[in-house]
């Protein structure tokens, strides 16, 4: 992101006035420089104010007021930003976007009918106010920093760390990030773990320290250094700067984690009087190592007449390219009206392809009718006929579900689990072979069922009501039209059908690769069984590896399960997943004991999925999900880690940690540090202090 235009209006120091950063053949200057006057640091806290968003600046170290000239006047604030892909992740490369600030504080979006200084031909939007920290990446620093002291939170525990970074810029009492720390850290991680990151930004501070502070570092890349004595022997100027330094970096890296080229990210970084931070003779040394170590970076500084004569000749004419601007680009508009007499397949929530559109396609096709597939709630107008198809029973589902009957009225043909599990196509149509050119995206891959049914009545599951005891419904031939050798196989319990080992061994001799989307039941395997599956090419959705999917709903019967799987002589290479369901009627304990038995058979993994309740099915029982033992079960059940897939984990540790919340009234602070450990760090602060998203966050 780079700040393009400011236009401004009732601000105390800079009354109303704008500021345009001069644009040459698609760039701008790298370093833009101001005089050191009040109204310059407060147009620096202006640009601040813009580009920090709403939910954010409640949260400044100032109260916000005082930047309005006449307090009954609201100071309004108009700006435009270049985006870039890497970071914002929009298609728009130039955005513009205003807010009003009132004289009580209260805080309001522009409209862009009310942004009277931007062109109509730029995308006015809202700025994204998220916690990432990737969005909209700028920094800030006043003239007088102080590091933290041992006090620094490198744990994400701040909901608001979005601020942080700039909050010297309002405040001299802020504290930037504590310099040692810092670099104990990168030493641990990149010395000591070999990991890229940390280990790149050691060496080029390195490096840098070297070529324009002269300073040998040499000591710091050797792992018994004690780098506090090493930070103890620099002179305070090289320290003033190295810990500035040192704060991008940490900021860079707690916003692009992932990066491999972490210093040639895009930003804006905004400057009051390093002049004073590095003292006069020292200056160019400054600028010279944030010049060279982020290349990439806007700058816009605020410089003494005197000490501006010192800024080097070279970097004032360094410039930036800009992203490509396209205004004449429109958005992709969503399809509102179809030809007359078309026939509208609405998939409302599926996961997978939906194969009873598919089937309802071919019908309809064959009759010489247009079909067009939408999803979700779409609403579109024209068509003869339409019809949607709901699989789960959920708030979502039913929301689009309400959404697409007040607009289609009597023309909306409703079907799936999740509207009425007993009604069916008719056999006409659930005899016709599915159209894949429906889903394109399915590719080379077939899809369909064998048999349907299952001789179980598990509480939870509609199958038995819905589709009877198990039956054979089709052939491996049909379904594998197109001489298809990839197979999503739908069939509820395969393995409980009187000819399973035939159908088995159809797939096994044809060389068929095959995803048991439904599972396999590890309670109805026997040794014949299980060498036939072990000859199939059993597969993930997409036929890029070998998996074998099993399930383990509770924890009955939990011998006999591992006696089975144990019977498959398992590698790492087969990759056997297990599904399994929580919230309906286990306990912690259960579940921690379900998690711990998994984990003792050889390369087994989990991926969890909540229990959603059927239509007019039983509700989940978790009164007493909790016993006395609820902290001593989830310590245990955080030091269950499988060999992948972790990931899917987080889902069950996030659930456990509402109700946990929802229970006690308080947080499990092993549990949310678990959560947190890889993924969504930059959220934690705010999970925390919404008591694991249990309630709203308080100004």
């Amino acid at each position: 992101m780079y700040l393009l235009e400011l236009y401004y209006k009732n601000a105390k120091k800079n009354h109303t006035g704008k500021f345009i950063v001069p644009e040459k053949k698609g760039s701008i200057k790298k370093w833009t420089l101001l005089p050191s006057d009040s109204c310059r640091k407060e147009l620096l806290q202006l640009i601040a104010l813009c580009v920090t968003g709403s939910r954010f600046l409640p949260h400044i170290p100032c109260a916000l007021e005082k930047f309005c000239r006449d307090s009954k006047e609201k100071l309004k604030l108009e700006f435009i930003l270049a985006l870039h892909a890497e970071t914002e992740n929009s298609t728009s490369h130039q955005i513009g976007s205003g807010i009003q600030i009132f004289g009580n504080g209260t805080i309001t979006h522009l409209k862009s009918n009310e942004c009277h200084n931007l062109s109509t031909l730029i995308d006015i939007r809202k700025i994204k106010s998220s916690s990432r920290l990737n969005n909209y990446f700028f920094i800030g620093y006043g003239n007088d920093l102080t590091p933290h002291d041992n006090t620094d939170d490198f744990d994400f525990n701040n909901p608001f760390l979005r601020v942080n970074r700039f909050h010297s810029l309002f405040n001299k009492k802020s504290r930037i990030t504590d310099p040692t720390a810092f670099l104990k850290i990168l030493r641990h991680k990149g010395l000591k773990y070999k990991k890229f990151l940390p280990l790149h930004i050691l060496k080029t501070i390195c490096r840098l320290a070297d070529e324009h502070l002269t300073i040998d570092c040499k000591n710091w890349m050797v792992r018994n250094c004690d780098i506090e004595t090493e930070w103890s022997k620099l002179k305070k100027w090289q320290k003033n700067i190295l810990m500035t330094a040192m704060d991008v970096c940490r900021h860079l890296l707690d916003a692009f984690p992932s990066s491999r080229n972490l210093f040639e990210t895009p930003g804006l970084i905004l400057m009051h009087r390093p002049d004073i931070l590095s003292g006069r003779k020292k200056l160019r040394y400054f600028i010279g190592l944030m010049d060279s170590l982020l290349p990439m970076m806007q700058f816009i500084v605020t410089l003494s007449e005197k000490n501006r004569v010192l800024f080097p000749d070279k970097l004032i004419e360094k410039h930036l390219q800009l992203p490509e601007i396209n205004l004449t680009s429109q958005k992709k508009k969503k399809i509102n009206k179809i030809p007359p007499k078309s026939i509208l397949l609405i998939d409302v929530d599926g996961k997978l392809p939906n194969l009873a559109l598919m089937k309802l396609s071919r019908y309809y096709k064959e009759k010489g009718k247009k079909v067009i597939l939408a999803h979700r709630d779409s609403c579109i107008k024209g068509a003869d006929r339409v019809f949607a198809s709901s699989i789960f029973n959920s708030p979502g589902s039913a929301n689009h579900i309400m959404k697409l009957k007040k607009f289609y009225g009597k023309s909306l043909t409703l079907g799936g689990s999740g509207v009425n599990i007993r009604q069916r196509l008719s056999a006409e149509i659930e005899n016709m072979p599915a159209d894949y050119d429906l889903y394109p995206g399915l590719g080379d891959r077939a899809m369909g069922f064998i048999t349907r049914g299952c001789p179980f009545n598990c509480a939870f599951c509609l199958v038995p009501e819905k589709e009877g005891k198990p039956h054979q419904v089709s052939d491996l031939n049909a379904l594998l039209q197109g001489n298809r050798k990839k197979l999503i196989l739908l069939d509820d319990n395969i393995l409980s059908h009187e000819k399973a080992d035939d159908f088995l061994e159809e797939m096994a001799s044809g060389d068929v690769k095959v995803n048991f989307t439904q599972t396999l039941d590890l309670h109805l395997v026997n040794k014949e069984k299980i060498e036939i599956l072990k000859r199939i090419q059993c597969s993930n959705l997409k036929f890029t590896r070998r998996n074998f999917h099993f399930s383990l709903n509770d924890n009955k019967r939990l011998d006999e399960v591992g006696e089975n799987f144990r019977k498959f002589s398992f590698t790492y290479k087969d990759n056997p997943e297990f599904i399994c369901m929580y919230g309906f009627n286990t306990t912690l304990a259960q579940d921690v004991e379900r998690f711990r038995f998994l984990r003792s058979l050889k390369g087994a993994y989990v991926f969890v999925q909540q229990y959603q309740p059927v239509i007019n099915g039983p509700q989940p029982r978790l009164e007493d999900f909790f016993d006395n033992n609820a902290d001593k079960h989830i310590d245990e059940l955080i030091k269950i880690l499988f060999p992948q897939n972790m990931k899917s984990m987080e889902k069950y540790y996030d659930w456990v940690s509402k109700l946990y919340s929802l229970k006690f009234r308080k947080i499990h602070k092993g549990l949310v540090d678990t959560i947190f450990r890889y993924n969504h760090r930059h959220k934690k602060g705010e999970y925390i202090a919404t008591l694991s998203g249990t309630r709203k966050l308080f100004n």
